[in-house]
């Protein structure tokens, strides 16, 4: 019988985050479910984490709401910022919101985690993009700050192996409706690619399954698009169909 752990995940109110943390009750886990907000929901069974990510004292007080559960194993940085700037439209407002929530929290988190970390297995894994594979200018801030998580995730996994703490990413390509994007552009591009399956969060969910259950694999990113990098767009998935 596995012993009591506790995993948490930030984002998980809804869509990509709520559905991890549906995955990770029925696997047998505690589940601390970060929102951002005191009346958001989280999946039944869960217990709530409530801090804005934008805060430098978020970390702190997500740990502060494990306090009493069983040992923190596994930290899942799902939650991120997705709003829309580029060159020639290169806000430094969104830049700093994009970096706070989507770099920054993760790095405080990541650093919580492992001070707090006495001994054992333990599993960090970082939600990238799949379009990292196969970058291209739109949504800059975010890209750049992904960019940036997938690099904190490499250094991470240096710098904590000797603690037993792995770190690892996952990089989903297109899975749910974005906001702007239109049903009719989600529907044809979610299964635009060379295998022709859609990826949705429940691949996310085998990915993290196999992540806990793999103890030798650290500074790893595991890619699931169906082969949409090998098509090399230029531009994001939303955009394609005017040109």
């Amino acid at each position: 019988m596995t012993e009591p752990r506790t995993a948490i995940v930030t984002g998980s109110s809804k869509r990509v985050g709520r559905a991890i943390a549906e995955s990770l009750l029925r696997d047998g886990w505690t589940v601390l479910a970060h929102v951002h907000d005191a009346g958001d929901p989280v999946p039944q069974g869960a217990v709530k984490a409530v801090a804005d990510l934008r805060d430098p004292s978020c970390a702190d007080a997500i740990f502060a709401a494990s306090v009493g559960l069983a040992p923190v194993r596994l930290l899942i940085n799902n939650a991120a910022r997705f709003a829309w700037d580029g060159f020639g439209e290169f806000s430094a407002d969104e830049f700093d919101a994009h970096m706070a929530v989507n770099l920054r929290a993760p790095a405080l988190l990541i650093d919580q985690f492992a001070r707090r970390h006495t001994s054992g297995d333990a599993l960090i894994i970082n939600i990238l993009d799949a379009k990292l594979s196969a970058p291209n200018p739109d949504y800059l801030s975010y890209t750049l700050s992904k960019g940036g998580l997938a690099t904190l995730t490499e250094l991470a996994a240096r710098a904590l192996a000797p603690q037993g703490i792995r770190v690892n990413g996952i990089a989903p390509a297109l899975m749910l409706q974005s906001s702007g994007q239109t049903a009719e552009n989600f529907d044809r591009m979610h299964r635009s690619n060379p295998l022709g399956r859609g990826v949705d969060p429940a691949h996310v969910a085998d990915a993290i399954r196999f992540l806990v259950e793999a103890p030798t694999t650290t500074g790893q990113t595991i890619t699931i698009d169906s082969g949409h990098r090998f098509l090399g767009l230029g531009r994001d998935v939303q955009f394609l169909e005017a040109e």
